[in-house]
């Protein structure tokens, strides 16, 4: 049993913190922005919750986050109160955030010079990952840093990966937006079009999906396509947070990224037809809407 702390209790955050205490058997300190998801989680696991994040990271051997934004990150660890302050040598923070590279390699030189550890360990896998223990984990930072934490990390992943140096873990977080920002507009022209042949769209995902089209987005999106029940997942503003790190990623380093660039701006119209906080499969939303 370890001491652990994880800060920031989202969707994804409260479940894999729950398999920390659960699956795990540590010893878990919480913190949220928001106190009452801090409170309803200790309800639910038991453990403990803090006010801040530098009491919640007290005594811990691995601190982990997982919350919205650069600056987000940036605030539970250097900021005011922030975990950094409470943490003793030796310790390890795991960010779980999507976040930018910069950042990760900032706060990992901002570890080192504490004596702490630091690991950028984007997941992948959604809210359904994240409560059935089975994200995809890609991390960046030291190899002998990251031998510590990958067992603990394996309580709510199915895979996990040491990818390189501190931003590698974002930059192959980036890759896996780009990638699913394509496979998520093909499915949804896919649908739009079988639905305006006339075809039994269960069918035709049948049948397709035994070959060279399959995919997880059409296992587990094509219906929530044709339905148009968009109230789950995860949102498009989400989505939209992390294509703009991979296009302002690929302005500096050279990559040329035409089709995430195009479905980033899909994304907006969906979010002007209202859409902030649909899940990233409504990009058939705009197809489907009538056309002037």
């Amino acid at each position: 049993m370890m001491k652990v702390a994880f800060l920031g209790l989202g969707v994804m955050g409260f479940p894999m913190a729950g398999h920390l205490a659960v699956r795990g058997g540590h010893q878990v300190t919480v913190y949220n922005r928001t106190p009452a998801k801090a409170q309803a989680w200790v309800e639910k696991y038991g453990n403990a919750s803090a006010p801040t994040p530098a009491e919640a990271a007290g005594d811990a051997d691995i601190v982990f986050a997982c919350v919205g934004n650069d600056d987000d990150l940036r605030s539970v660890t250097t900021g005011p109160q922030g975990a950094f302050s409470g943490m003793k040598k030796g310790a390890v923070f795991v960010d779980h955030t999507t976040a930018s590279a910069e950042v990760a390699r900032e706060l990992h030189e901002a570890a080192g010079k504490l004596g702490l550890g630091f690991v950028d360990a984007p997941v992948s896998g959604g809210q359904a990952g994240a409560e059935n223990g089975a994200l995809g984990v890609m991390c960046g930072g030291d190899a002998d840093v990251y031998a510590r934490v990958e067992p603990v990390i394996a309580h709510y992943a199915k895979a996990c990966q040491l990818m390189g140096p501190s931003g590698a873990g974002q930059l192959t977080k980036m890759v896996n937006q780009i990638c699913i920002a394509g496979l998520v507009q093909g499915l949804s022209e896919g649908v739009h079009f079988a639905n305006k042949a006339g075809l039994d769209l269960e069918k035709v995902i049948g049948v397709i999906s035994k070959g060279a089209a399959q995919s997880w987005q059409m296992e587990n999106r094509w219906k929530p396509m044709q339905e148009g029940k968009f109230d789950f997942g995860f949102a498009v503003d989400w989505m939209r947070k992390d294509l703009g790190i991979c296009l302002d990623t690929a302005r500096a380093n050279g990559a040329q990224l035409p089709v995430t660039a195009l479905v980033d701006q899909f994304y907006a119209e969906v979010q002007a037809m209202g859409g902030r906080r649909w899940d990233t499969c409504s990009l058939v939303a705009r197809l489907e809407k009538p056309r002037s």
